[in-house]
């Protein structure tokens, strides 16, 4: 009887020590899973993955390259626009009749032409569609100066000393809207060697802006 006690006393401290560890394993695993929860909190300022960094850089204004919306649309915009210069300076070297006006156009091609390739190349790094070739709405870029087709075909029909005034009271609305696009640019953009090139427009247009009002008499 002793015997069988003793064996039963022995069979209920193994049940109740198995029990005892069971609750403390329980109770480990919260622990561990509250310091899991805690390491998940801390994990936040860990590096994030390639495609969110890329999504929160692709607006955050920062000076490590990234680009914004501005940026995208200060591109899109501006090269429809300086394609448009581009084609009103290749007319002066058979149309105008002062040099003055001649140099101009050519300085103004000279400016614009690399900045297309410039613009067009950011689009494209950034996975952005490139305005296509001729592809313009004139009423959509009133507001920057851009010229109506019929405005274009008269530029097309003048010359010599007609074609030097009409070149010059054009470009100078033209390039009046480049640099109020500019400084859209200069003022929301993100993409540092955009706001640079929007500050270099700003200087030289307003510079070509004053010589045309100058040479119109109205300066």
């Amino acid at each position: 009887m002793t015997a069988k006690r003793s064996l039963f006393r022995r069979a209920a401290a193994v049940v109740a020590a198995g029990a005892a560890s069971v609750v403390l394993a329980a109770c480990g695993g919260d622990g561990g899973e509250g310091t899991a929860g805690h390491d998940g909190h801390g994990a936040a300022s860990a590096p994030a993955s390639p495609s969110a960094t890329a999504s929160a850089g692709a607006q955050a204004p920062t000076a490590g390259g990234q680009h914004n919306a501005a940026d995208a649309a200060f591109a899109k915009g501006m090269i429809p626009h300086h394609r448009q210069a581009v084609e009103m300076a290749d007319l002066a070297p058979s149309r105008a009749r002062s040099a003055e006006v001649k140099k101009l156009a050519e300085d103004i091609r000279k400016a614009q032409d690399p900045e297309i390739k410039t613009l067009s190349g950011w689009l494209a790094s950034w996975g952005e569609q490139v305005p296509a070739e001729g592809a313009v709405d004139h009423s959509a870029h009133g507001t920057a100066g851009m010229m109506t087709a019929e405005q274009m075909d008269g530029l097309k029909n003048a010359s010599g000393a007609a074609f030097d005034t009409a070149f010059m009271e054009l470009m100078v609305e033209h390039h009046e809207g480049a640099v109020a696009m500019a400084k859209t640019e200069q003022a929301q953009g993100a993409f540092p060697a955009a706001k640079a090139m929007a500050e270099a427009i700003v200087t030289s247009q307003s510079a070509e802006i004053a010589q045309m009002n100058k040479l119109l008499g109205k300066g």
